[in-house]
């Protein structure tokens, strides 16, 4: 479609970028100094490290929230990424992301660890708030440019997008599982939603599982034809004409349908970047204190989440101080730290959740806990990078107990960190990260006994075996990084014929 044509449509802006980010939270935090002055500093995270290169060569835009109620923020450049602020008023918040996004389909797509909430108003300030999204982007994307949307709070834009751009390449990346039809079909809206994300070209999820779950809900709300990862959309022929001729084609009915892909990406982490600071001198020295500081037990655990009902940590909790009550294990020579950064808290099931959990580690250092060793040392801060690989280097046990997670990247992060080969990761099989971790110890953490086994194996196994399963997590870690990661998405979103380095031949992007 020309520009023309494209300026031509309705309502339908065309903008001068060729690859847009939408993502509910920008790549970047907005501080007001001491002085007044207001700085833009770039947030931490995986996925602001994925995408930053290859948006940095292709002159991309990223759109989002600046995390600030009311804020008007005008686009700017800033490290070389245009950033497009969409504004949220006080009640979006409250309604479409703590509302919609975070009671409603959080708990839900987390298999209803806690029962999600379903309000219309909510829904109405979800699809208002969609559109939103989806209209800044569509105003800043360029004729037959790449949008590629990110998360469960925009699940709307994509078909959004589609009706107000035909002329675009759409994709989604859903970072939370996508649960099976029998918890989805409880949405009252659950239709809207597959139709939705049917308005991308491809749907990327962490796991096979997730996209089984995706492909079977599109069957029975839609009864749509599905082969593979392969969905038929179908399409009129005004719309057909302005989509890549290679995304369109006709079914056995005879009609014009547009081909969807559903697909796993399992996401990933900067490796090396762990592995550089894990190396450093005074890291090391700092994963010293930290062992020191905590009695020098035989063995540190550790664990490491969001204090979130989906991450297992009172199932940890219960397990150690079992092993704590059965003798298995004493306090001098083991020692559990817990890091549970705040999250959510003025949500109601999260301040239950921390005052569950802060009872359960009181109880249990009040019981088991010395003069001159504590149990557990409990903290509910977030902690830069540096101290986390500190910390990660001090543990001899990282546990990661999730009873639902799309990926878990704590333990891949612990996995790059131990560049010494040392160290076992006991991981939840809810987890994403454990289709690919296959060498950790794979525990249910609903079965709290076989928790424990996991547990007390974890503590006893011997230097040669745990050098051998690190090995092997490392290797995996290393060799699909966050980069590879981004460019196989975008490498299979925009070349249909599926071109292994069709991303860097487009946006220069390094293909890995």
């Amino acid at each position: 479609m020309s520009t023309d044509e494209a300026a031509s449509r309705p309502n339908t802006p065309v903008g001068t970028y060729d690859l847009v980010v939408v993502s509910n939270r920008l790549p970047v935090d907005k501080v007001t100094r001491a002085d007044g002055s207001i700085e833009w500093r770039t947030s931490p995270g995986g996925l602001v490290t994925a995408l930053e290169p290859v948006m940095k060569r292709a002159d991309g835009a990223w759109v989002g929230w600046a995390g600030v109620a009311d804020d008007e923020s005008e686009p700017f450049e800033h490290d070389d990424i245009s950033i497009v602020p969409v504004p949220l008023s006080a009640a979006d918040i409250e309604e479409y992301y703590e509302g919609f996004s975070n009671d409603t389909l959080w708990p839900l797509y987390h298999d209803v660890i806690a029962p999600p909430t379903y309000h219309r108003e909510w829904w109405e300030s979800y699809v208002r708030v969609n559109q939103r999204f989806a209209e800044k982007a569509a105003s800043v994307t360029a004729t037959d440019g790449t949008v590629w949307v990110q998360d469960y709070q925009l699940q709307l834009v994509p078909k959004m997008l589609r009706d107000l751009r035909p002329d675009l390449t759409i994709g989604f990346f859903n970072h939370i599982p996508f649960p099976a039809y029998g918890i989805f079909s409880q949405l009252p809206w659950r239709a809207q939603i597959i139709e939705g994300l049917l308005g991308a070209d491809l749907i990327g999820f962490q796991r096979a599982a997730d996209a089984g779950n995706f492909t079977r809900a599109v069957r029975r709300l839609l009864s749509f034809t599905t082969k593979g990862t392969a969905i038929d959309v179908p399409i009129d022929e005004e719309i057909s004409e302005a989509i890549e001729p290679a995304r369109v084609s006709t079914s056995r009915k005879g009609s014009l349908v547009r081909t969807v892909n559903a697909r796993h990406f399992p996401i990933s982490i900067d490796t090396q970047s762990f592995e550089d600071l894990a190396r450093r001198p005074d890291i090391q020295a700092r994963a010293k204190e930290i062992r020191a500081g905590l009695g020098n037990p035989k063995v540190v655990m550790l664990g490491v989440d969001r204090l979130d009902y989906t991450k297992g940590i009172g199932h940890r909790l219960k397990a150690f101080g079992e092993l704590l009550a059965d003798g298995a294990v004493s306090v001098e020579d083991v020692t559990l730290v817990q890091v549970a950064s705040p999250s959510r808290e003025r949500v109601a099931a999260y301040q239950q959740l921390r005052d569950e959990v802060e009872l359960t580690v009181g109880r249990i250092n009040g019981d088991y806990s010395s003069i001159s060793h504590t149990a557990i040392s409990y903290l509910h801060q977030g902690y830069p990078r540096e101290e986390m690989v500190a910390l990660y280097l001090a543990s001899d046990v990282m546990l990661v107990t999730a009873l639902r997670d799309g990926m878990n990247l704590v333990a891949k992060e612990y996995v790059a960190s131990r560049f010494d080969n040392d160290g076992v990761l006991v991981l939840s099989e809810f987890a994403g990260a454990a289709d690919e971790l296959k060498s950790a110890l794979l525990v249910n953490p609903h079965d709290i006994d076989g928790l424990k086994e996991s547990i007390l194996e974890a503590i006893h196994m011997t230097k040669s075996e745990r050098t051998k399963r690190m090995r092997v997590l490392r290797k995996r870690v290393r060799d699909y990084d966050v980069s590879r990661w981004s460019t196989a998405f975008l490498s299979t979103l925009t070349d249909p014929s599926g071109t292994p380095s069709y991303v860097a031949t487009k946006w220069g992007a390094s293909d890995r």
